[in-house]
């Protein structure tokens, strides 16, 4: 019995100084080069952070100068006191030069944000737009600052992108590389802009590049600490909302209803997403039956805007000081709800008549104005078993907001950073939960991906779905003449019965051939002087091959 015990602590032992000389092999090795990739991360945290505390300081200016606002947080008590003539002409006027910034400079009129930077991420090496991507800064600047109902997180996190871009160009960084570098300038840029430094990191690993992998958590990490830093310098430590004590949860004799309430911000969650996807095809349908210059659009849109404004004007911006006063309590569940739904059919004509902005903002103010008004329900039944109100309004922001951008994890951090009050987290978590349970099956995943696959990007499914739609079939093609490839009389003969591809097609567009076709091969050809030219052939077993590396090496980078 001693000798076997003898042996087994001798076995770990040399076990234990195999690993330590293995991990010095790797640091003598390998050290140097990390270490180097995380100062490149904390310089592009730093840049990405200033970007965002810049953007964020010129939308308050530029809103204090337009509506003579001097507190972001209550910006529409400002507004409301303007005749109504000039909340109607601000943000017409923003929307014309948002129109014009649009067609001088991108291709499609179409504001740049989250999704195209998880395109990117998936699709690009890591890579963004650039040209288009500082358009759609300036655009949304623009908007914000004049009465535009959407966010700013969206050019946010495309700002932060286009700066990793101009990193990973330099670098001539390869698809790993790109994807880190722009992970941590979002995660930096995130943080900057909520204060909010755990959100920050975890939103570019589950929302942009949708893994976890190791080696990408420390330099998001180290640059999302980095953009926070940034933040605190100019704020101060404070969160962003300032709230009363909030109360104490019933444990578990209220946790059902939070589950229920859960259900109800998946419905409003969708219910949001939907109205901005009919407002983009109402919107299309409309500017071609009449013909109307793209550039007129988000004047139209604005022109919407200011029209309700002059009305409601809660729904100018971003919304801090309604979901403040949500978050408070001092909204009776009437105008709870009437908010609710004005503010979504604001975010829906903003989005809609492509005038820029993100949706996180204006997720989180109808979350809040949903909770409120389903605690003061809830409440108001079984006050015997209830908490306070606010508690649900907490719940609800961060439960619409998980569904909307599909990010429960980040989603639930992001709403305890910006109160800074964790005692409320069961609540939180389980209206997340439901929500994003409920919302990811009537959707492709969330707002962004479904935006994505609208423009047939198929993101959702994950690399199975999309790696084949990466890959061209002339890349993986056997050239014409290759001794393991058809003879040209055969090639001529599939030719002769239309079976062919295109070079530049993609796998996607391969496999059903085969599959429809049965066969083993397909010729490849090219088009010269408007004649179909055999170059190659392309076959099953190749793409197939080709396939399974793409998904081995993605599978690859998640898991290292």
């Amino acid at each position: 019995m001693a000798q076997s015990t003898r042996t087994l602590i001798l076995e770990q032992l040399k076990s234990a100084r195999t690993a330590i000389a293995g991990g010095w092999e790797v640091l003598r090795q390998r050290g140097p080069s990390q270490v180097q990739f995380w100062f490149i991360a904390l310089l592009i945290g730093i840049a990405a952070g200033f970007a965002a505390l810049g953007f964020r300081m010129a939308i308050t200016e530029l809103q204090s100068f337009i509506y003579g606002a001097d507190d972001r947080l209550r910006l529409h008590s400002f507004a409301a006191g303007l005749p109504w003539y000039m909340l109607l002409l601000i943000p017409t006027l923003g929307g014309l030069l948002v129109g014009l910034i649009f067609y001088w400079f991108t291709d499609d009129g179409r504001v740049r944000s989250v999704a195209d930077v998880i395109e990117g991420a998936a699709l690009n090496d890591g890579r963004v737009e650039t040209r288009a991507g500082i358009a759609s800064m300036f655009a949304s600047l623009i908007t914000l600052s004049s009465g535009g109902s959407s966010g700013r997180e969206g050019p946010v996190v495309h700002m932060a992108g286009v700066i990793s871009t101009w990193v990973s160009n330099r670098m001539d960084a390869d698809g790993i590389t790109g994807r880190d570098l722009l992970g941590c300038a979002v995660a930096a840029a995130v943080s900057a802009s909520f204060n909010a430094p755990i959100a920050g990191a975890l939103f570019a690993l589950e929302v942009v590049l949708r893994h976890f992998a190791v080696h990408a958590f420390a330099p998001i990490v180290i640059a999302s600490i980095a953009g926070t830093v940034i933040n605190r310098l100019a704020y101060g430590d404070v969160t962003e909302f300032l709230l009363k004590t909030p109360g104490s949860l019933q444990f578990y004799v209220e946790l059902p209803a939070f589950l229920i309430l859960g259900l109800v911000c998946g419905m409003v969650a969708l219910l949001v997403m939907r109205s901005i996807f009919l407002a983009e095809d109402v919107g299309s349908h409309i500017q071609a039956r009449l013909h109307l210059p793209p550039w007129l659009r988000p004047a139209v849109s604005g022109a919407m805007l200011g029209g309700i404004a002059i009305w409601f004007p809660h729904i100018i911006g971003v919304g801090y000081e309604t979901t403040l006063r949500a978050l408070s309590g001092d909204l009776v569940l009437s105008t709870a709800v009437i908010f609710v739904i004005v503010k979504t059919a604001a975010l829906a004509i903003t989005m809609g008549g492509r005038m820029g902005g993100g949706v996180f903002s204006p997720a989180l103010m109808i979350g809040a104005l949903t909770g409120l008004a389903f605690g003061l329900i809830a409440t108001g039944l079984l006050p015997s078993v209830s908490g306070t109100h606010t508690l649900y309004a907490f719940a609800g922001m961060g439960a619409v907001a998980a569904a909307v951008l599909g990010a429960p994890i980040s989603t639930t951090l992001i709403v305890f950073e910006l109160t800074g009050d964790w005692q409320i987290g069961l609540a939180v978590m389980a209206s997340v939960s439901t929500s994003t349970a409920l919302a990811s099956r009537l959707v492709d995943r969330s707002f962004f991906l479904t935006q994505l696959e609208r423009r047939d990007i198929h993101l959702a499914a994950g690399p199975q779905a999309y790696l084949l739609a990466m890959m061209r079939a002339g890349a993986v093609m056997r050239p014409l003449g290759d001794p393991n490839g058809p003879s040209p009389e055969d090639c001529q003969s599939l030719l002769d019965k239309g079976l062919c591809i295109h070079a530049r097609s993609t796998l996607e567009a391969a496999m059903p051939i085969f599959e429809r076709d049965d066969l083993a091969w397909i010729p490849v050809v090219t088009t010269e002087d408007e004649a179909e030219t055999p170059v190659g052939a392309l076959y099953h077993i190749d793409a197939l091959k080709a396939y399974n590396r793409a998904l081995a090496a993605t599978a690859a980078e998640e898991h290292s």
